[in-house]
């Protein structure tokens, strides 16, 4: 069970799980911004979420505490507990399980005026010192259940019936929903369904699965309803130099997510700056939604127009794009090779320019981010050309150092 201490910020607790996991190895002494209090109580809630994968290391500083998890073993994601500890009061809690009981007797239906009447008459006079739920509070709180899908409602004259919702069985959509909820952005959803009914285990294991993301479902979640509602966000920004975050006024505009490396980007233009760029989903806190953006379309169609020379989510300037060009030799017997090479041509150009000789090109805003694709196809490359020379001679001379470092001796 989690740590008893429930919270209310959850930005809090999502600091110091990438403190932990994706920094790791921190120690009391790291946290010197921070009292021996706090740091004690965000470590005992993290270990609370996360026991089975609580793990520490001793070295001349000290004892470092860090999570570790082997994903290729996890088939369901450990940082989605962290979203399951809510906070409430001893009042919500009451009212919650009087609510579902009343609802329970009473399958064909029943309204608020009853409600209220077996709240007074059968469960709270039986309390000493009974706690006092008023018209407004019972209202509000069957009209949030009635939201999350919990409670219908049905009018009936001028009375409104209030019904516990069918619980549909979701067990035909097992596999579906262990694949969802490990894969999907904002997959906790899938998540909190499977924790209502009794599944399998699930069947799926991942190669590559990306966990931390889920710790910005909250942030990824504002976002895609901003995107949805053509609206602006407002979020603080904290980069990698820096631990006081910037504040931006953005108008999202679509969300990447990198199947390399699980990290997730939003492409957004900047209002101060008039510039589109991404951001960093894991640098992004406190997402406060805006108004409505009347330039919202315009600045979609420019994005679908830029993302023709997008290699990954850099945009250095949008009215300049740089050529890249090579040529990779294949045998006869390597069809496999120029698979690949068309399978991963993104926004590139394929062309087959000889026996056996395939050349790759594309306009692209940064030539940078291409570079390391290229060095999978190094030793088939027979020619290589870059617009940004800079680039080009950074390429070069590390693949002289290579050959130096390997005693080819190659130009």
């Amino acid at each position: 069970m989690a740590y008893s201490e429930l919270i209310k910020n959850f930005e809090k607790v999502r600091s110091y799980m990438k403190e932990f996991y994706i920094y790791g190895l921190k120690s009391r002494e790291e946290f010197s911004t921070k009292s021996a209090r706090t740091y004690d109580n965000e470590k005992r809630r993290i270990e609370s979420y996360l026991s089975d994968y609580i793990r520490f290391k001793r070295d001349k500083t000290g004892k470092n505490v860090f999570i570790s998890i082997d994903s290729r073993n996890a088939s369901h994601n450990p940082f989605f507990k962290v979203w399951k500890a809510k906070s409430f009061t001893d009042s919500e809690v009451t009212l919650h399980f009087i609510l579902f009981d009343i609802l329970k007797e009473n399958q064909q239906g029943i309204s608020l005026a009853d409600i209220l009447e077996a709240i007074d008459n059968d469960y709270l006079s039986i309390f000493e010192d009974p706690m006092q739920f008023d018209e407004s509070t019972v209202r509000k709180k069957i009209n949030e259940y009635k939201k999350m899908g919990l409670i219908n409602s049905t009018k009936n004259g001028r009375s409104v019936i209030y019904t516990l919702a069918h619980e549909d069985d979701l067990r035909q959509l097992d596999d579906m929903l262990n694949f969802f909820s490990e894969v999907a952005p904002c997959g906790v959803v899938g998540s909190y369904i499977l924790d209502k009914k009794s599944f399998s285990d699930s069947v799926f294991c991942f190669k590559h699965h990306y966990l931390t993301s889920a710790l910005d479902s909250e942030v990824l979640c504002t976002l895609l309803e901003a995107i949805y509602d053509k609206k602006s966000v407002t979020v603080h920004y904290s980069g990698k130099k820096t631990d006081l975050p910037s504040v931006y006024d953005l108008i999202p505009l679509r969300i990447y997510s990198s199947v390399s490396g699980g990290r997730q980007y939003l492409f957004a233009y900047n209002i101060l700056t008039g510039q589109m760029r991404s951001y960093r989903t894991d640098f992004m806190s406190n997402v406060k939604m805006g108004n409505v953006c009347l330039s919202f379309d315009s600045l979609m169609e420019q994005l679908n127009s830029a993302e023709k020379h997008i290699w990954g989510v850099s945009i250095k300037n949008m009215e300049k794009t740089e050529h890249v060009e090579f040529t990779i030799q294949a045998g006869e017997f390597e069809q496999f090779v120029i698979k690949r090479l068309y399978g991963e041509k993104r926004c590139g150009t394929v062309e087959k320019t000889g026996s056996n000789l395939y050349t790759f090109s594309a306009d692209i805003y940064d030539s940078s981010e291409i570079v390391p694709w290229i060095r999978t196809f190094i030793c088939r490359i027979t020619h290589i050309s870059f617009s940004n020379k800079t680039i080009e001679k950074q390429f070069l001379s590390d693949l002289k150092k290579m050959y130096q470092l390997y005693d080819i001796g190659g130009e």
